[in-house]
């Protein structure tokens, strides 16, 4: 079974622009409701789609170059990479269908 990863600075190359399945990154923070609401469902994704897509966690109060180099205003903001490349955008916290919605054609 997979689990979310943390990325940080160091790892976000390596780990989400080198993967070689889609990666949906999620840009949270401990102090953000929205972000812990959305947490449990990027588990369950993680879990049902092992192999298909990998998810990876990005805490924006301490990866604050990151979150700028993706124009991060506002969370929770998803992002999904394919093939080193940004290919989606979810902001808010959006209802699993949604995020599925996003990730169909990808996954």
């Amino acid at each position: 079974m997979s689990e979310p990863i943390t990325v940080d600075e160091q790892t976000f190359d390596k780990v989400v622009l080198q993967s070689e399945i889609p990666v949906l990154v999620d840009f949270w923070a401990a102090w953000c409701g929205p972000c812990r609401m959305v947490a449990p469902v990027l588990d369950q994704i993680a879990a049902e789609r092992d192999g298909e897509i990998r998810i990876a966690k990005v805490n924006v109060d301490e990866n604050p170059n990151l979150a700028a180099r993706y124009r991060i205003t506002s969370i929770p903001a998803m992002k999904v990479f394919s093939g080193g490349e940004e290919v989606r955008e979810i902001i808010g916290a959006v209802p699993k269908p949604v995020i599925e919605e996003h990730l169909a054609g990808i996954i």
